[in-house]
């Protein structure tokens, strides 16, 4: 369509800002997991996985943000929320609305996306391959 024909040129910094804002939701994440920041009612002793899942959020939310290794930390992240859809969501109920896990397949695939499209505008990548 015509209309939106313009704006294919601002795809670069369209993702760099779905991968910023991605990152940062992802960071609170595992700073409530770690931290329990924001306070949250499962705060707690941290099993290994828990803790293992944590530490994935925060470190690679931060590398994410930064646009850091962004393709292999992606990729990384995409099978974290995979399996965290499959063990902690799937078995409460078949319907993602009902189980919780919308949020986990939402960053599963916007991270999947971005191992296929790179980190975009905004991300130290872009220097480090010049």
């Amino acid at each position: 369509m015509k209309l939106f024909d313009g704006l294919a040129r601002y795809q670069p910094q369209a993702l760099g800002i779905l991968r910023i804002v991605t990152a940062l939701q992802f960071i609170e994440h595992g700073t409530q997991k770690l931290f329990n920041f924001p306070v949250s009612d499962h705060a707690g002793a941290l099993s290994g996985l828990s803790l293992t899942a944590g530490i994935l959020e925060f470190t690679g939310g931060i590398l994410l943000a930064l646009g850091l290794f962004t393709r292999p930390v992606a990729f990384l992240l995409a099978g974290e929320m995979a399996i965290a859809y499959f063990m902690a969501h799937m078995p409460r109920d078949f319907f993602p609305v009902n189980n919780g896990g919308d949020s986990a397949i939402s960053f599963c695939f916007i991270f999947l996306y971005l191992v296929f499209a790179g980190a975009g505008a905004f991300a130290l990548d872009n220097r480090r391959s010049a």
